[in-house]
């Protein structure tokens, strides 16, 4: 059983999913989705909304997890963030997937134990919970996997998003 997290972007959108089968989840798959700057960005969601249905092909997720987007001081980052958060959370509800969004401070409370941890003390968190060697990088491949491991906390299995 997967459990898939999203940390959602135009430019880079994180992703992890988690196998839940075994009594410690595992990530296995943790990366970044990229899109080129200087593309339109009707053409950029369509590239993000590729990648995303091929990654759901190969893991089918039970459920998936989403970072809320909130209210940033750069507006047309928030507006990419928004439209790839839209686009993402569509796919998922169109083949039936829960989804459940968090807030950054739930997520590094959950998983760091303070709503005001830093991106190092999360990625450190998530290094030690996933026993992995490293730190996953970029930060939105760690904030994915913070956000996964959130929805395992706060959802026992069996219950939907």
């Amino acid at each position: 059983m997967f459990v898939l997290g999203l940390d959602p972007g135009l430019s880079r959108c994180g992703y992890c999913v988690l196998d839940v089968a075994a009594r410690r989840p595992r990530a296995v798959a943790l990366g970044v989705f990229r899109t080129a700057p200087d593309l339109p960005v009707p053409e950029r969601l369509a590239e993000l909304l590729a990648d995303f249905r091929g990654l759901l092909e190969e893991f089918p997720p039970a459920s998936v997890a989403v970072e809320r987007v909130l209210f940033q001081t750069n507006v047309r980052t928030a507006m990419g963030v928004g439209q790839a958060s839209g686009v993402l959370m569509a796919e998922s509800a169109q083949r039936g997937i829960p989804v459940r969004e968090y807030s950054p401070n739930e997520v590094k409370a959950a998983v760091a134990g303070d709503g005001a941890a830093d991106k190092e003390q999360v990625q450190e968190m998530v290094r030690r919970l996933l026993d992995l060697d490293v730190a996953p990088r970029p930060a939105d491949a760690a904030d994915a996997a913070a956000i996964a491991l959130t929805h395992v906390a706060v959802l026992p299995l069996g219950r939907s998003a």
